[in-house]
Parts: structure tokens; sequence; C-alpha cells
């Protein structure tokens, strides 16, 4: 137990350091929380073995520290949710259903056909069923990246407003690509195509998750009303998001099919029904980013401690890598900018959003490790470029965010100094006045 509360220590402050560093250069916390992760991971640091100098492997692959994830990842799709508001949608809501989806499914076909075509090139070394997984794995989106690049600068305007729901749709439509495409490759290879893991599974994943986002939403609201006191509220709060998550990783059989849940999908709907029917929950929000704060930095900074840099040293893993990555970017970019012109979309929601949607992470490692489920060179193949171009995205997907929410005149340079100058500021003017 002193070595976990000890690591995570080493974690937030790692993270708290490289932060400070970052705003110098001016580059977003997250990308920083990610080098910390790197520099003090079992590939730098932590291959010292020196206890308190860094993370060793052995550190990392504690299952205790998966909770971690499990939770911020919880926390995550809980705020995505908070941005489902009707009031809001009615609005922009149309619009981000198109691009949400549209998107999604154009880059998982983009990805596709590239990657195939790399199959027929070199069959022995690139197996079709990586191919497959890999393209919709493609089409998932980093919520938390997102999320903190946009919290961090206060972002706000059209590109932001169409961003977050956006990313929200995008992660549900990847789950259920990832689940139809898993099916279809792991028929290829058992060559025995089978309709209920293709089709029934993840459909029926992804209608579950979302009924059972909504009864903990309506559960939580019901119960929400009897606590007064704003502690207390928050803390009933975090209770409804750690005991969503519980039930959502849940999973069981009923005949040959077998039943699971998305814990993104359930704390998303989960956010979405609390935000529309209760009447303080803009309140509570703000006071549960304050709280979740941390966690988000453990979760980067970990995340970042698990890369492994090996893969650097294959050739052949950084060809079909760099492949991927090029043909994502491609599919985000012009599939965002498709979706936009036929929804009628505002010209710099059109120009700025596909840029956006680079960076990836949690979603797709989850998808990776269950891609490790095939085992051997498939489960391995698409685990290591799923890796490996997650350490590309968060390192340079978040700054890009930045670039075009600044681009879009979506961050307010105001936004970007310390809470200590403004206040400075606002004596100064005080002063003033007297």
């Amino acid at each position: 137990m002193e070595k976990i509360l000890f690591c995570l220590s080493i974690a937030l402050f790692s993270g708290l350091l490289l932060s400070r560093l970052a705003k110098l250069v001016k580059l977003p916390a997250v990308t920083a929380y990610l080098v910390a992760g790197i520099l003090v991971g079992p590939f730098c640091l932590g291959a010292f073995g020196v206890q308190g100098l860094g993370f060793t492997a052995l550190d990392i692959s504690s299952e205790k520290f998966s909770i971690i994830s499990d939770v911020a990842l919880g926390f995550i799709a809980f705020s995505i949710g908070n941005e489902f508001r009707m009031s809001e949608l009615k609005q922009i809501g149309k619009k981000a259903t198109i691009i949400g989806i549209f998107q999604a499914v154009f880059t998982t076909l983009v990805v596709d056909a590239a990657l195939i075509t790399l199959h027929f090139i070199i069959p022995d070394k690139f197996p079709i069923e990586a191919a497959i997984i890999l393209g919709a794995v493609a089409s998932a989106t980093a919520p938390a990246a997102t999320l903190m690049v946009v919290k961090q600068y206060k972002a706000k305007g059209p590109v932001t407003s169409t961003l977050l729901p956006v990313v929200a749709l995008d992660d549900a439509v990847g789950l259920v690509l990832f689940s139809i495409s898993f099916g279809i490759a792991g028929a290829i290879h058992s060559g025995k195509p089978d309709f209920l893991s293709i089709i029934v599974s993840p459909l029926l994943e992804v209608i579950l998750s979302i009924l059972l986002g909504a009864l903990m939403g309506f559960v939580f609201t019901f119960i929400e009303r009897f606590f007064h006191s704003r502690s207390k509220r928050l803390s009933i709060s975090v209770a409804f998001v750690f005991l969503t998550v519980a039930i959502s990783k849940l999973s069981f059989h009923i005949g040959d099919l077998h039943v699971t849940f998305s814990p993104l999908l359930s704390c998303m709907m989960l956010g979405t029904i609390f935000c529309n029917i209760c009447d303080f929950s803009a309140e509570l929000m703000d006071r549960l980013d304050r709280w979740t704060g941390p966690i988000f930095i453990l979760f980067f900074v970990l995340s970042g401690a698990e890369l492994e840099l090996s893969v650097f040293a294959d050739g052949i893993i950084l060809l079909i890598g760099f492949a991927y990555i090029v043909f994502r970017c491609l599919g985000k970019y012009f599939g965002a900018r498709f979706s936009a012109d036929i929804s009628k979309a505002e010209p710099n929601v059109k120009k700025f959003l596909g840029i956006t949607l680079f960076p990836q992470a949690g979603v797709a490692l989850g998808m990776a490790m269950k891609a490790e489920e095939f085992g051997g060179e498939i489960g391995h193949l698409v685990a290591n470029i799923t890796l490996f171009s997650v350490l590309i995205y968060e390192l340079v997907g978040p700054f890009l965010t930045k670039i075009s929410l600044q681009k879009a005149g979506e961050i307010d340079p105001e936004g970007q100094r310390s809470h200590r100058i403004k206040h400075h500021d606002r004596e100064k003017n005080h002063d003033k006045i007297l």
C-alpha cells in the first residue's frame, strides 16, 4: 500500500511540474502529463529501478492502478454527458449527430481501405484481421484530452459547442464499429461467421448501456433532492459515478450471447439525464470539475508511463503505424468537413472541427486491450500500433486542438492568464475606482 501511494505521489508531482514547464512554451497541460508519464515510466527514470525516481514495469503492471483509469473515464464520460443539454442541442443537435456519425464511419472506411491494401503488400507481416480491427479503433477520439484542452483554455463558440457532443457521439459510434469489426475479424480468423458476435452483441451493448445510464440518472436525480448542502450533493454525485462504473463492468451470458455494458456510454447517459432534469446541475458540475482534477492528472501520467517505447525498434510497426496515423487524420479531417458541409454548419466548424478530433487515448487503448484477446501476432500487433499512435496523437493532438480553437477565435487570451494575475488586476482596477 505504501508503495502504491508513493507511486501516485510521484505521478502527481511530475505531472504538475511538467505542466508549469509546458505553460512556458504554451503547450496544453494534458501533453505535459503524458510526457511526465513517459519520463518517470519504465523506459526512462523507472529503468534505473530506484524507488522514488520513477515507475518500474512491475509498478505499472499492478491492477490496483487500473481503478484510476476506470474512475477517470467515468467522470470524463459524465462530464461529456452534461454537454447534452436539450436547450443547447435544439440548435446544434442535428448537426452534431450528422457529423458525429458520418466522420466516425468515414474514418473507419478510409483506414480500413488503406490498411487492407497494406495487408496485400505485406501479407506475411500484417494479417487482414489486424487491419480490420485497427480501422475501427481509428474511429475513436480521446474525450479526456479534448475536454482538458477546452476546460483549461475556457474555449467557447460554435466549434467548441459542436465538438463536445460530436466527441461523445464519436465514441458511441466507435464502440459499435469496433464490436462489428472485431466480430468480422474473429469470423475470418476462425473461418466461422457468427451473426451474434457481428451484429447482435454490439447493438445490445449500446442499448443496454444507454438504458443503464438513463436508469441511474433518474435514480441519482431523485436521491439528490434529499441532500441540501453542497458537500453532500458533491459526495452523492461521486458515489453515483462510482456505482455506474462498477455496474457497467459486469457481464453475463444468455445462452450463447455474451452481454456486456460500456462504462463510457453508461456514465455519459448518467450525465445527460442529470443535466436535463436537475436545476442545479451546472453548479454541481463546476464543483465536481475541481474535485476530479487530480484524478485526471493521475490518469494521463499513468497512461504515459504505460506506453512502450520499444515499439519504435520494429520497422514494420513504424510503417503500419505511420500509415494508420496519416489515413486516420485524413479520415477525421475530411469526414468532419464533408459532414459539416452537409449539415450546413458554420464556416469555422467546417474548417477547424476535423483537426480537433485528432487526439486519441483511453477509448482506443481499451479497444486495443480487447483486441489482445486474439492472442499471438494479431493481438500484439494491434496493441503495439495503437500504443505507438496514441503516443504521437497525445503529444501532438492536444496542441493542434488548442491551435484550431485559437484560430477559430474561441479561446479568450484572458482565459489563459493565471488566477493570481487576474486577481491582482482586479485589485488594481478597484484601487483606481476608489
